[in-house]
């Protein structure tokens, strides 16, 4: 019987998530079966430890486990993809009629923000799908990632100055051809 209220309690805190496990871990490795693979995995991985969940959110405490495998994943598969640099040297973009979060939202050309969001480094990428796509809090994405709330606040906003200037260039370049 300890078993079954095992799983019951597994499947009410966790299994709601599925969709935002999986799209994390769709945004971090950019492809469809790595990210099946992955949350497949983080799945296994959260019901092994789900004696050490204590019932706070249960979408934070898997879009956690969901991350650390995806990290150990990639760092298995393509480790050269974690080692870019933090540091920005990118212009200051004054406009404010290209913003982010509002080409974000109105998903004016949802493929051109989607190409823009994959290329962009996995450090910049996470914060902004948890934050943009997954409306978490800045608290809830430092829990998940494990990083000081500060960190993730930068990590937002030179995340979205990257996708500012990725979808200035892309958008440029649509015009002059």
């Amino acid at each position: 019987m300890q078993k079954q209220n095992k799983l019951a309690s597994f499947e009410e805190a966790v299994l709601p998530h599925l969709d935002a496990a999986y799209n994390l871990a769709h945004w971090l490795t950019r492809n469809d079966e790595d990210a099946e693979d992955v949350v497949q995995e983080a799945y296994l991985r959260a019901f092994k430890f789900f004696g050490g969940f204590h019932g706070a959110d249960g979408r934070s405490w898997l879009l956690a486990i969901v991350r650390n495998t995806c990290y150990t994943w990639m760092q298995r598969n393509r480790s050269p993809e974690l080692t870019i640099s933090l540091d920005d040297d990118l212009p200051e973009i004054e406009s404010k009629d290209l913003n982010p979060e509002a080409l974000l939202l109105q998903s004016a050309d949802t493929q051109m923000v989607r190409q823009a969001l994959e290329e962009l480094p996995v450090e910049f990428r996470e914060v902004l799908v948890l934050r943009e796509l997954e409306e978490m809090s800045y608290r809830e994405i430092a829990g998940i990632t494990d990083l000081p709330l500060g960190t993730v606040m930068s990590r937002l906003a030179r995340g979205r100055k990257r996708l500012q200037l990725a979808l200035t260039n892309q958008m440029c370049a649509e015009v002059l051809s």
